[in-house]
């Protein structure tokens, strides 16, 4: 009797698609003497495997086991059907159909068989920037549609020479089936522009660029996501020539290193750098190698990023140091992905420009991670990590588009259980912005399949992001920005009962249409409320106080019934215009108080950043100082509130060092947190609280907290997955705006 032989029909959903899925496949089914085919079917991957009972139930397992790392299976439905009398097993050619289930695979860095042949003279790909494989290489940069096959990518318009062909229907290949196969023959180029024709134009493109930056010139180079600007980390006058052009006078530049110099990094720092998505992480100075102080001044940390793409290290390679390694875009302004616009937006900035002739059809910036109260941390999605696929426990009918915030925008749509966060796409101040933010939620819907049926966005009566989401005719759901980000925690963290929230932040308006961003909140989403809130304090200057804390500074020690002697010359005419009762908006940020404290301390009166003041005020203190306590008030109407009044004093002593003064400050406001953390445990028993909106970057404040906590067995929780700034606000809309809906429907049920 012939052996006994099983068949089965596979359906395998999740990261499945542009990460060399199919050919692992091939290899796999070959190895065990699988019969069948494999083919790439709308946005997942189904396959027919035919063999011996236990040969199947092997390959089954290996299928989860030994999948690509790029790969992400999120389901196998394995269903038993007859047999079809397979003899060998095949890649099937992919068809296009209505899919549930697409995912976006993020670009993958350059893998380190790609990096031993671009090093190798015997390679055919030695030197060659744009040496990729099944498991790295652009992806979301350049999808045109599902299924993923080269017709679907930017990349149809290089044709594989026959070695590339050759190499692609091998099996034993690794570039089998490796829909970005190319090489210097047929593959996209470099070229080299600069403003001076003084011969550089004639060399090597790269041995030209890394001429510009010897000579302390600015570069440009087209990356894999945009166009960056890059010059001599160690150059103190080619740090402030960027600067001056850049019109960029302080905010800290990201610093490209040498893969050699992670021996000299401890481990937890080692291993986040190298990370697949090769983020810009935040390192101590004191970790970090030898660059001009004009990296980030002022502040106690350097972001550092390895080189992601193998144009990237062929620079590196023949320069013998770091790099400042910063987005080529304008103050305000998206990515720049397109060459001549690239030439013309940054003639006045950039001395050369590295170009290369693969489009990019969608921008992605670098991933920023922070080490913060213990673990590392996204403060911003990019490229390597978004879009970022993050779960709902309960599923949302229809499709659900969040346009998150102004500032560090991302979007998210949501369909059935399953949210899609769009990469960092910026802050929405211009045309050319609102235009990337437009473009990027067309290309989610397209490529997912779904189109959104309702619109989540800010309460804000201006965000740009609401007023553009209104103009859809789509139903809306307006969402008090505080709560979207206690949501986005609560859900992260799968939570099930109420829980206590404390949203600090900068400005976000509340429900009451005022100011909010130094709340603590009790609930679930839905269902939030405000139990307690930072004392209010004038704005004086509106908009300009953000810009200018002495403003705050003047605005807070007024208030507290305090002079500031020693402010600079406006807090004078400040003082008088209150004295007059001057009206001017209020807000509860504890953002704000930071920015006054920072000010009073005379180490940031202006800021040229977002985050300045503070971040200067985090780099000077140091933790474990004495907490001043922080009574709590009682109004007649609305929240308990916090008073900071009693901090200004103490700013104010200029008998203590500025480290003194900001270690007590911190100290003060961790101390504040922690006793209403234990007052709620008295009253509701809670055991866990949630820390999230972007002062809470700060990892001083968070480790105080934490610490203190810890003391009374309570659970600090910190996002983890989603940023806890302004960039996690999408991902919170998506969660409050359906426990929204789902309250209005259980009320009209009832």
């Amino acid at each position: 009797m012939p052996a006994e032989r099983v068949a089965r029909q596979i359906r395998i959903e999740g990261r499945v698609q542009g990460v060399g899925f199919r050919p692992f496949v091939f290899r796999l089914a070959e190895r065990l003497g699988i019969a069948g085919w494999v083919w790439n079917q709308g946005g997942v991957v189904e396959l027919h495997a035919e063999g011996d009972p236990l040969v199947v139930e092997t390959f089954l397992h290996a299928l989860r086991k030994e999948c690509p790392p790029s790969a992400c299976i999120s389901g196998i439905e394995v269903v038993g059907v007859a047999e079809i009398a397979c003899t060998d097993f095949k890649i099937l050619m992919s068809r296009e159909i209505e899919c549930e289930e697409r995912v976006l695979p993020p670009d993958q860095a350059v893998c380190s068989d790609c990096l031993s042949e671009i090093s190798d003279p015997q390679s055919p790909r030695y030197g060659y920037a744009f040496t990729h494989c099944t498991q790295c290489g652009p992806r979301y940069t350049l999808i045109r549609g599902f299924p993923l096959d080269r017709a679907q990518t930017a990349m149809q318009s290089f044709p594989p020479c026959a070695a590339c062909l050759r190499e692609y229907h091998d099996p034993s290949n690794r570039r089998f089936h490796a829909q970005n196969i190319c090489c210097p023959t047929c593959g996209p180029q470099l070229y080299f522009s600069a403003k001076e024709k003084d011969g550089l134009a004639a060399q090597d493109p790269l041995e030209a660029s890394r001429a510009v930056i010897r000579r302390g010139g600015i570069l440009a180079v087209k990356g894999m996501g945009g166009y960056h600007l890059l010059c001599d980390a160690v150059s103190d006058a080619a740090i402030r020539a960027l600067r001056a052009r850049k019109n960029r006078p302080h905010r800290p530049f990201a610093v490209m290193i040498h893969p050699k110099i992670l021996e000299r990094l401890p481990r937890p720092w080692t291993s986040q750098l190298e990370d697949s998505a090769c983020p810009v992480v935040l390192v101590p100075k004191s970790l970090a190698p030898d660059l001009a102080e004009g990296v980030a001044p002022g502040l106690a940390e350097v972001g550092l990023l390895l080189p992601d793409s193998p144009l990237h290290h062929l620079l590196l390679q023949g320069f013998d140091g770091p790099l400042v390694m910063t987005s080529a875009n304008l103050s305000g302004e998206p990515m720049l992905t397109e060459n001549a616009h690239a030439e013309m937006a940054l003639k006045e900035i950039a001395d050369g420009f590295l170009h290369h002739d693969r489009a990019i059809d969608r921008p992605a910036d670098d991933a920023v991670f922070r080490f913060i109260g213990g673990s590392f941390r996204p403060l911003r999605l990019g490229r390597g990590n978004a879009p970022r696929r993050q779960s709902l426990r309960r599923p949302l009918a229809g499709c659900l588009l969040a346009v998150g915030g102004d500032l560090k925008n991302t979007v998210a749509l949501a369909h059935n259980d399953q949210v899609v966060i769009s990469p960092h796409l910026g802050d929405l101040s211009s045309a050319s912005t609102l235009e990337v933010f437009r473009q990027v939620i067309q290309d989610l819907s397209d490529l997912l399949g779904f189109a959104p049926d309702r619109i989540a966005c800010d309460a804000h009566p201006d965000a740009r992001s609401a007023f553009w989401a209104e103009n859809l005719g789509l139903p809306i759901i307006k969402v008090p920005h505080h709560f979207a980000h206690a949501s986005a925690l609560y859900e992260e963290f799968g939570q099930t009962e109420a829980m206590l929230v404390l949203t600090f932040d900068g400005l976000g308006y509340g429900p009451d249409d005022t100011l909010w961003g130094g709340e603590a909140l009790w609930g679930r989403p839905g269902a939030w409320q405000r139990v307690v809130s930072l004392r209010p304090f004038k704005l004086l200057g509106g908009d300009r106080a953000s810009r200018e804390p002495w403003r705050l500074g003047a605005a807070v020690a007024f208030d507290a019934g305090c002079s500031w002697n020693d402010g600079p010359a406006g807090a004078k005419t400040a003082v008088e215009l209150l004295e007059k009762g001057i009206q001017v908006p209020e807000t509860s940020s504890m953002g704000r108080l930071f920015d006054a404290a920072a000010a009073l301390l005379g180490i940031c009166q202006e800021q040229s950043y977002e985050g300045q003041a503070a971040m200067m005020l985090e780099a000077l203190s140091v933790g474990g100082a004495p907490a001043v306590p922080l009574p709590l008030l009682d109004e007649a109407q609305g929240p308990l509130r916090w008073d900071w009044r009693p901090l200004i004093p103490i700013l104010l002593d200029s008998k203590r060092s500025p480290t003194e003064r900001g270690s007590v400050f911190h100290a003060s406001i961790a101390q504040a947190v922690v006793d209403l953390a234990l007052r709620y445990r008295e009253r509701q028993g809670l055991s866990v609280v949630g820390l999230t909106g972007g002062v809470f970057q700060n990892n001083l404040l968070t480790l105080e907290i934490q610490q203190r906590a810890a003391d009374f067995g309570i659970q600090i929780l910190i996002p983890e997955q989603v940023p806890l700034n302004d960039a996690g606000l999408s991902f919170g809309q998506v969660v409050e705006a359906e426990a929204i809906q789902r309250e209005k429907m259980g009320n009209r049920a009832s």
